[in-house]
């Protein structure tokens, strides 16, 4: 739950502008903080602080920022505090240069790996697995900067999507299985590595293909190499990427968020029928379901929710009580669309139930006969260690309880999830290539 993004221009532009507008293009994968590392002839310099992209840089703060590689974080914490040393990318020193780091991503033998540095006398800064990484890398260290990244690739475990900037070159790195996304575009006179695609578009970087489960990309002044280091491992991408994280205008692997969800929606429909006189969404995550679901059912689609735009993400809000509270700034029903009728609200998901509980009495009090939720994916019911925030199974609300406890602590009059085999469906997949793991409990690591 990050987003990074990495930038190598040769041309006119400053990488800092352009790594500026890319991570703002991906605020929606992180709300906590935001930062920029720089290489300018050599030397790498990183500005980062709490906040919103806009917030924690102006036009002074980039225009001291100079040179042409850079790579941009937006965190959302799932390993580490909140707090601003924690905010990336992450600056380490080792013998004969310097490397800055930005992770996507959340590794599962963290802990062990950090317990066995400070055993040899590794000092560190931050609570992060990043820098675990970022130590290793420089620990491994041996005169080729490559053959450091695969030394630590064999001993990490856990899922990461990584932009990397050394004294000479922007490196890009995905896991083996391909949990967390990568794509690169191609500008004028240089490159992109980001999370999404969208953030290829906002600077005009072309689209050129998703990094590859396993390679390590290098990209300096003699142009890009590839390495496919890990190979031999079944794809197993997240598909809550699918579900909700990732902005509805992105293609990851070959696949449009947008059209998957509408997909999601329609055989929504089919599975979990309702008799109402509209669908509204949850926006903006629901949108597409519900527009499927409205085509396929021939019941007609309204807006019945209006969104505050200045309220972020509430479900990456890193309280519960701040989650709540920004359901309440955010979304406010729409009384002429809802007063007197019979409801289905779309939504992407259901996690902890409190935002749907909320939205579910603030239709009625706006005057819903009936309100019908249906869940465009399956209930989650197991932890993500994979670096999506729910790794606390007691704050899942379909993991303890039935489909009808569900509806009745959300207070809806009926309650329908969509099937494993309908989301699974909606991606073009039978169940090869993608991380079901908070749907059923098989965890590919």
């Amino acid at each position: 739950m990050c987003g990074i993004v990495g930038i190598y221009d040769r041309g006119n532009i400053n990488a800092a502008n352009a790594a500026y507008y890319s991570l703002v293009a991906m605020q929606h994968r992180g709300q906590e903080s935001a930062g920029i590392a720089i290489n300018n002839d050599g030397i790498i310099t990183c500005y980062k602080d709490m906040g919103f992209v806009n917030e924690v840089f102006d036009e002074r703060i980039l225009g001291l920022l100079k040179g042409d590689m850079a790579i941009g974080h937006v965190r959302y914490s799932t390993a580490g505090a909140s707090f601003a040393a924690n905010a990336q990318p992450i600056v380490v020193k080792y013998k004969n240069g310097n490397l800055a780091l930005s992770h996507n991503g959340s590794l599962i033998n963290a802990d062990l790996l950090r317990s066995q540095l400070e055993d040899d006398g590794m000092i560190f800064s931050t609570t992060t697995d990043t820098e675990v990484i970022a130590a290793l890398i420089a620990r491994n260290y041996k005169g080729d900067i490559v053959e450091a990244i695969k030394n630590t690739m064999e001993i990490i475990k856990g899922s990461y999507a990584l932009t990397i900037l050394t004294d000479n070159k922007l490196i890009g790195v995905r896991d083996g299985y391909g949990i967390r996304p990568l794509v690169l575009g191609k500008l004028e006179n240089g490159y992109v590595l980001a999370s999404e695609s969208c953030a290829l578009d906002t600077v005009g970087a072309q689209f050129i293909r998703d990094v590859r489960p396993g390679e390590i990309l290098v990209i300096d002044e003699t142009g890009m190499k590839s390495v496919d280091y890990i190979n031999n491992l079944p794809k197993k991408i997240c598909l809550f990427e699918h579900i909700y994280f990732a902005r509805p205008d992105s293609i990851i692997d070959g696949i449009s968020m947008y059209k998957a969800r509408e997909n999601a929606g329609r055989i929504l429909a089919k599975e979990q029928p309702a008799i109402a006189d509209t669908v509204i969404s949850v926006p903006d995550s629901g949108t597409p379901a519900a527009i499927g679901y409205a085509n396929e059912s021939g019941i007609p689609f309204s807006i019945g929710l209006i969104k505050n735009r200045y309220v972020g993400r509430t479900f990456i809000q890193p309280t519960q009580s701040m989650r709540e509270l920004g359901v309440k700034l955010k979304l406010n029903p729409l009384r002429d669309n809802i007063k007197g009728k019979r409801v289905v609200m779309v939504d992407d998901s259901i996690v902890r139930g409190t935002t749907s509980k909320k939205i579910v009495q603030a239709l009625r009090d706006a005057g819903a006969s009936e309100v019908h939720v249906r869940v465009s994916s399956p209930p989650v019911i197991s932890s993500c260690y994979y670096g999506i925030d729910t790794p606390n199974i007691e704050e899942l609300i379909g993991a303890k309880n039935t489909i009808e406890k569900v509806r009745q602590y959300i207070g809806a009059d009926s309650l329908g999830y969509l099937s494993i085999e309908g989301i699974l469906a909606a991606v073009g997949s039978k169940g090869e290539g993608f991380c079901t793991a908070c749907l059923n409990g098989e965890y590919p690591i």
